[in-house]
């Protein structure tokens, strides 16, 4: 009976093949891994932005306020490519605790 279900669904246009469950576990857990990293860069480059604040930018290449511009997105990718490199521990702990709050979700 299911498969003949299945077949008028498939001839009507309406069947839509389903992932396996495997996959979409891998990808669900991909997306919190970047969620967590995302999280981790965040928090160091907040945590690095007082220390390139207190910067001079005097002297013959200084470049006022275009210079902080940049210095802000410079801190950012900072944060980036340390988080993307290992980081401090955090992402490893959000990870740990969004896939503890999925579990008692489900």
């Amino acid at each position: 009976m299911d498969l003949d279900r299945h077949m008028i669904e498939i001839a009507q246009g309406q069947h839509q093949p389903r992932e396996p469950q495997n996959l979409a576990q891998a990808r669900n857990r991909e997306a919190i891994r970047r969620a967590a990293e995302d999280f981790e860069a965040v928090f160091l480059a907040e945590m690095m932005r007082p220390m390139f604040e207190s910067l001079s930018t005097e002297g013959p290449f200084g470049g006022g306020s275009a210079e902080r511009t940049y210095r802000s997105m410079m801190v950012d990718e900072y944060g980036k490519a340390l988080s993307k490199n290992g980081g401090v521990g955090v992402a490893e702990a959000v990870e740990r605790e969004l896939l503890k709050m999925q579990e008692i979700e489900q």
